[in-house]
């Protein structure tokens, strides 16, 4: 009969451990340090539990004394013999480190044979090891520790073993680990590896953490017992951070074996990168044959780089190379460099249909960390692509929908926080007109305001002169603008010279420097007097020369290179202030109503820049025998000065008006401040140098914004003077002649509708929230602190944001709609001809979810001058658990298409999955 001591306080606890009182007993399995104190609550004390086995076997019969000394001399080989807390560590002990187990129920010590029993929650704890079941054996005799559930009352098992070391984990229905050769075999096991499951009737795990499986399988699917789809093997292996490699291997689906199989399988099983062969997408295409599109092979360079190389291939010819570089080094900087090259074939070769184009794309972006400097900063975003290349070769809606491209690459520093130097080249271009602009390069150099005068006088003592103020502004840039097919012609690269001369006739070079200086005065408390000087300078290096040639009857225009400097400089003065009316109620839904007037009155002078001191005018003579007046610098890149003197009476009176309304929402004043009208604003001018038809047009602008969604805005031009029967001004008056101030040449009404809603927006109205966050502002919400999307996870969503479904939402609707109506009257026999001009676009967005796992979203539009649809797109989501299911359905259009694909959830087999479409370029 084993003996027990410590948990159990009589023998009956041996055949009874569910009724023992609940106990947690930490030991050591090995003696520790010499001088090391033994905590008295957690260790065993020698002379206690001696003294307790001593008063119990007193009073047991004579034949027990052979067993008592017997287990003695097995007590004192376990915790050593009567001496003090501390005890010499063994030398052969076969632990490192301290073993720790725990049991909520009871422990029972099988001091014979050397083994305990632990019941009820058990929990045995190895360096990194823990092994948690209902009920554990630890054999000291091997090092050998065996958990398992119990059943409970009903017999159900309960308490199955789990085992966790680092980052791996199996559970089990029995488990048996031996701590010293670190080897161990399992039973009906389930763990996940990489995102993946492994179900096993037994396990081996070898003391080199590979583990051997027999009659098991693998899955994405974190059902336990019965997986939605899995992948059946007889035998496999684990290799940790490598791959799991199996024999023969089927596919079953809900339990049901499929006629489908391999001869071997490899799964990855690494966290990181990984290196591997990427599986194409295959189908056939109406216009260009069967293809095999976006496969080719992943490398996993190192964790700062990798490259993805794609490629597509058609049986008609056409074909596509697509690499991808991307970096990312943490708190420096981050990137992707991509390029695309296609030759893209149409129909039959020597058909009358028959199409042929080469085409390419680079993409790069750069992003450097706030972190990874002070001052300086690097970016780039660079979107260069060929007008056919996403006709045939796009891959998402917003790439075929797009034809407007640009790209920038900008390097900004500063000197001492004051001087600020960007260096920057940019591209734009459209696919629909053809026409490339680019930038190359483009320097901006600014200093800070500063006041010259600051420090002269008292100081402490504020003087009207000191707040004199200069600014300095430097631009330089090289300009290239021309249809792509006059920049890049056919085989342009075979003759770079002649390439390069062609070129020039489209390249503009310019630098000009700023210099604004200004000193604003404050007058009587209420006024403030702003005066201003500015200087511009330009350096060109090419202008335009003009003569008559009377021999050949023809205008001769030159362009003649060589370095220009011209300048210009103008002055103003303006004088404001600020009125301001209200009108305040005690009881009454409005509170106060408001009203700010501004107005302005100015001064402003430009001298005549055509004389030729100047050198930016000259003249010739034409046929007629007069002379003709000309900018050599008509079209230069930072324009020029202007020919003609300019002495202006500027004004201007700009409105606003709100009004202040009870609200329960502030706790403070009890009022809230709603605008009523945003600006209303009158401007002209009156120029003092001219001798007729002083008064400049009035132009008046007004805008506001209703119901906090409905944004208004208006914009008119008004003529004080009349017009004869040609349409042209005369220095006659219109209130003098029509008894009216103005008559009106255009105007124009612009209303604006952007509304969102969705049930998480009718949560918080009911609840008086208020959340204007943006869908990038609140996905990266989500994502930080959290474990909703990881950081590549949350770049895709951002980038397709039409492919993201969020759950969260049951329904939403997003409306939008523009329209401008514009009317510009022409006059002739004194009378207006009125030409109006409406432009509408609506938009409407919205998604659905039917059921918890069905989502329906929808994207379309009117097209209000050919009267019908405009792009519209129906997509239908479904949760299949472990898979998804995704619909997507193009209806009318040039991009008329449909695409069905079913696919596994999960990213280490994104290729499982199966594709059918009607691709748009079949159209």
């Amino acid at each position: 009969m084993a003996c027990l001591f410590h948990a159990c306080k009589t023998p009956s606890a041996v055949v009874a451990p569910e009724t023992a009182p609940t106990q947690i007993d930490t030991l050591w399995l090995e003696p520790v340090e010499e001088s090391s104190q033994l905590e008295n609550d957690t260790l065993i004390s020698t002379e206690d539990t001696i003294a307790s086995i001593h008063d119990t076997l007193t009073g047991l019969n004579d034949t027990l004394t052979n067993l008592n000394d017997t287990l003695v001399k097995e007590l004192d080989s376990i915790i050593g013999s009567k001496r003090p807390v501390t005890v010499p560590r063994k030398k052969d002990s076969p632990f490192e480190v301290k073993v720790v187990r725990t049991a909520v129920d009871s422990v029972v010590q099988d001091v014979k044979k050397k083994i305990l029993y632990y019941y009820g929650n058990a929990v045995v704890k190895y360096d990194d090891i823990t092994l948690e079941a209902n009920f554990l054996e630890f054999d000291l005799n091997t090092n050998v520790v065996t958990a398992k559930g119990l059943p409970d009352s009903t017999g159900v098992l309960v308490g199955t073993p789990k085992f966790t070391q680092g980052e791996t984990k199996f559970e089990a229905n029995e488990m048996s680990y031996n701590f010293q050769t670190k080897k161990g075999i399992i039973r009906k096991v389930w763990t996940e590896e990489s995102g993946g499951y492994i179900h096993g009737d037994k396990i081996k795990r070898m003391d080199d953490n590979s583990i051997h499986i027999r009659s098991g399988g693998f899955t994405t699917c974190n059902l336990k017992e019965h997986p939605h789809y899995q992948f059946r093997f007889n035998k496999a292996k684990i290799i940790p951070n490598d791959m799991i490699v199996t024999g023969p291997v089927y596919v079953t689906i809900q339990d049901v074996p499929l006629p489908i199989g391999l001869p071997f399988a490899m799964f990855p099983n690494t966290k990181g990168q990984k290196s591997g062969i990427i599986v194409p997408t295959y189908g056939e295409s109406a216009n260009r044959g069967f293809y095999l599109e976006n496969g080719g092979y992943y490398w996993a360079i190192n964790e700062h780089y990798d490259l993805q190389l794609l490629g597509d291939i058609y049986t008609r010819g056409s074909w596509a190379i697509k690499p991808t570089v991307r970096y990312n080094r943490r708190y420096k900087h981050n990137g992707s460099f991509a390029l695309g090259f296609a030759v893209n074939k149409i129909g039959d070769e020597g058909a009358a249909d028959y199409e042929k184009s080469t085409d390419f794309k680079v993409k790069w972006t750069h992003k450097q960390d706030t972190k990874a400097h002070p001052r300086h900063n690097f970016s780039a975003d660079v979107n260069i692509i060929s007008s056919n290349f996403n006709k045939y070769n796009a891959t998402t809606s917003n790439e075929y929908l797009s034809n407007t491209f640009k790209s920038s690459i900008a390097y900004q520093t500063n000197f001492g926080g004051k001087v600020y130097l960007t260096l920057n080249a940019s591209h734009s271009q459209n696919t629909l007109t053809k026409q490339v602009t680019i930038s190359l390069p483009e320097l901006t150099l600014t200093v800070n305001r500063f006041y010259p005068l600051q420090k002269l006088g008292k100081a402490g003592k504020k003087r009207w002169y000191k707040d004199l103020n200069i600014n300095y502004t430097m631009n330089a840039k090289n300009y290239v603008s021309a249809i792509d097919t006059l920049l890049f012609p056919s085989h342009w690269y075979e003759d770079m010279s002649g390439w390069f001369e062609n070129l020039q006739r489209y390249t503009q070079s310019g630098i000009k420097h700023t210099i604004p200086i200004n000193l604003p005065i404050k007058l009587f408390k209420h006024f403030t007097w702003t005066n201003s000087a500015t200087f511009n300078d330009y350096m060109y290096f090419k202008h335009v020369e003009r003569s008559w040639d009377p021999i050949d009857s023809l205008l001769r225009v030159d362009t003649i290179s060589g370095f220009r400097n011209i300048i210009d400089f103008n002055f103003s003065s303006n004088l404001t202030t600020k009125v301001y009316g209200m009108v305040s109620f005690a009881k009454g839904p409005i509170r106060a109503i408001r009203h700010v007037f501004t107005p302005t009155i100015g001064f402003s002078y430009r001298p005549d820049f055509s004389d030729p001191k100047w050198n930016v005018y000259n003249q010739y003579v034409d046929a007629n025998g007069e002379t003709q007046v000309y900018n050599m610098f008509m079209n230069a890149l930072y324009g020029s000065p202007s020919q003609n003197r300019s002495g202006q009476i500027t004004y201007s009176f700009n409105n606003t008006l709100d009004m202040k309304v009870p609200s329960s929402s502030d706790t403070i004043t009890g009022l809230k401040k709603v605008v009523l009208l945003e600006s209303l604003g009158f401007s002209g001018n009156y120029d003092l140098t001219q001798d007729s038809l002083n008064f400049s047009y009035m132009s008046v602008n007004a805008r506001t914004t209703l119901f906090k969604k409905l944004k208004v805005s208006y914009s008119s031009v008004w003529d004080p003077y009349v017009m004869d029967s040609t349409g042209h001004r005369i220095n006659r008056f219109e209130i003098i002649e029509n008894r009216r101030l103005f008559h009106k040449n255009n105007s124009a009404w612009n209303f604006s509708l952007s509304w969102s809603f969705s049930q998480n927006d009718l949560k918080k109205l009911r609840s008086g929230g208020n959340d204007n966050s943006s869908f990038e502002d609140e996905i990266t919400r989500r994502a930080t602190g959290s474990d909703f999307v990881t950081e590549g996870e949350l770049d895709d969503i951002l980038g397709n944001p039409n492919a993201y479904v969020d759950w969260d939402s049951p329904w939403s609707l997003t409306l939008s709609y523009n329209l401008r109506h514009s009317s510009n009257l022409t006059y002739a026999a004194f009378m207006g001809i009125a030409t109006n001009q409406v432009v509408q676009t609506l938009t409407l967005n919205g998604d659905i979810s039917i059921t918890p796992k069905w989502k329906f979203t929808f994207s379309t539009g009117w097209d209000f001058t050919n009267r019908g649809l405009s792009y519209t797109s129906l997509n239908i989501y479904r949760d299949l658990h472990c898979w998804e299911m995704r619909f997507n359905w193009i209806p009318i259009g040039s991009y008329k298409s449909w695409n069905f694909t079913i696919n596994v959830k999960a990213q280490a087999l994104q290729d499982l999955k199966i594709t059918k479409k009607k691709d748009y370029r079949d159209n």
